[in-house]
């Protein structure tokens, strides 16, 4: 019976092991592929041009809103990228509600992403992709016990930095299921007030330069 139960405890773990191999393979190769994407979009301007990514995304027909998402999804993972271009972008190209669903689409599935790469990885994340300064701002909440009430706020008002939150949360002992349950819900407001007060702004722009 001991030598029976010792063969299925080596068993798990090694299908233990084997899944952890895997995530880790998809994670990697998933993350290479953004870079990959981000490599082309600074090189074709797409990151920097809403005029250039409404030309790169109209090459791709019925698929031009799933590459849309993916294009806001890549840039909470990566947060070095001009993040008001793709808020732009997606309601010039798509209209306003389209567009802001795509935003909101991508943007939470790449909070997602950050959040996860976080829990994975720690603190070191944060160290490799934001500033010292922006770090020691934040850091002090994660030893507060409402870091819940205060990561939603910010999450809502639009002047947080969010994609740091987004990871900051990752390194702290929320649930996948309350951080997914805050950005749903606190999300839209953020999005709405920089997605049509962009869009105000660019056309009033317009308007002023004909």
């Amino acid at each position: 019976m001991e030598n029976f139960l010792s063969i299925e405890n080596t068993l798990d773990a090694a299908s233990r092991k084997r899944k952890r191999i895997i995530v880790n393979i998809i994670t990697i190769a998933g993350m290479l592929a953004c870079l990959g994407f981000i490599v082309y979009g600074i090189k074709t301007r797409i990151f920097y041009s809403e005029i250039a990514l409404g030309a790169f995304l109209a090459r791709f027909g019925l698929w031009a809103p799933i590459i849309f998402v993916v294009f806001q999804a890549t840039q909470v993972v990566f947060p070095v990228l001009p993040g008001g271009i793709g808020l732009l972008g997606g309601t010039l190209i798509f209209g306003g509600r389209m567009g802001f669903l795509y935003n909101y689409i991508g943007i939470c599935l790449g909070s997602a992403a950050a959040f996860l790469i976080a829990k994975k990885y720690g603190i070191r994340v944060l160290d490799l992709l934001f500033s010292s300064k922006l770090r020691k701002k934040y850091m002090h909440w994660t030893e507060d016990r409402r870091f819940s009430v205060l990561f939603a706020i910010a999450i809502f008002m639009p002047v947080a930095p969010d994609d740091y939150l987004c990871y900051l949360a990752g390194t702290t002992n929320m649930s996948l299921k309350k951080f997914t349950a805050i950005i749903l819900l606190c999300k839209p407001f953020t999005l709405a007030v920089y997605s049509f007060g962009l869009n105000a702004i660019f056309r009033q722009v317009m308007i002023l330069i004909h």
